[in-house]
């Protein structure tokens, strides 16, 4: 799917007041945005995590004149917008030429709107990742390629059935959730037969981990070493390109990360 290892996760600029954005953070961004795309890695800016304001991916790049590689630069986008934010969003990201939008529910938040289902098709009491996916491949047809979440901490089988019906509205790839070491889930979901991006967790803090991913904490893995996990999932996963989460962008990346060759 992708010709690059590595896609490396970008957080945009928090908004102040839910309006405002501090210039600082938004350098910051363009620096880092700058040096994950001349590794050779490819990028991935969330949308609103954990349901805080945050600047918008293409707002960000735009106000920055940063260039976009529709290769290497990956569009989040959840449901926590409203019908006309999501359109304005859509209709940005055609005309700036990107191409993947990863798809996901979101985690929403009192700061947030929310998309009415109706409006794009939906039949359910909320907007579901599988209503998105269709809505973007019935209303611009041809012109993006989307990406679906895939969490192996969920039941299994509710999930894998959930992956069928996003690969259905039009997903052409997935996204899991991070994982240690070979998944049994994730062993599953490339019986389906598309293409797998695995997501490794790089920092240390495995706590903070289990509680983003819903794990119960397990005192073997207090000593947890993102790197080793990291190797783990290159032997296990060969031909699956690796997203990146909590990467640190202080340290010389050619030491942690094996596949990088710039």
């Amino acid at each position: 799917m992708f010709e690059h290892p590595y896609i490396i996760e970008l957080l945009s600029p928090k908004k102040i007041d839910n309006r405002k954005f501090d210039l600082d953070l938004l350098h910051r961004f363009a620096r880092r945005y700058q040096r994950i795309i001349e590794s050779g890695s490819g990028l991935s800016i969330p949308d609103n995590p954990m349901g805080q304001p945050r600047m918008g991916a293409l707002e960000s790049i735009d106000l920055m004149s940063l260039p976009i590689d529709p290769e290497k630069v990956i569009m989040n986008l959840n449901t926590f917008h409203t019908k006309a934010e999501l359109d304005q969003l859509l209709d940005r990201a055609a005309d700036s030429g990107l191409k993947h939008i990863l798809v996901v529910r979101g985690d929403g938040g009192p700061l947030l709107s929310k998309l009415d289902p109706k409006e794009i098709g939906g039949e359910k009491s909320v907007t579901t990742s599988i209503d998105l996916i269709q809505y973007i491949h019935r209303a611009y047809s041809g012109r993006f390629i989307t990406a679906a979440a895939f969490n192996p901490y969920k039941p299994l089988r509710i999930e894998l059935e959930r992956m069928k019906q996003k690969i259905a509205a039009g997903a052409a790839y997935a996204v899991t959730q991070p994982i240690i070491g070979r998944n049994a889930g994730v062993d599953e979901l490339l019986s389906l037969g598309i293409p797998v991006v695995v997501e490794a967790w790089m920092s240390k803090n495995i706590a903070l981990f289990n509680k983003s991913v819903g794990r119960q904490d397990n005192d073997q893995e207090e000593a947890y070493d993102p790197v080793a996990n990291l190797t783990s999932l290159h032997d296990h996963y060969p031909e699956s390109c690796v997203y990146l989460s909590m990467l640190s962008f202080t340290q010389p990346w050619n030491q942690v990360l094996p596949r990088l060759t710039s």
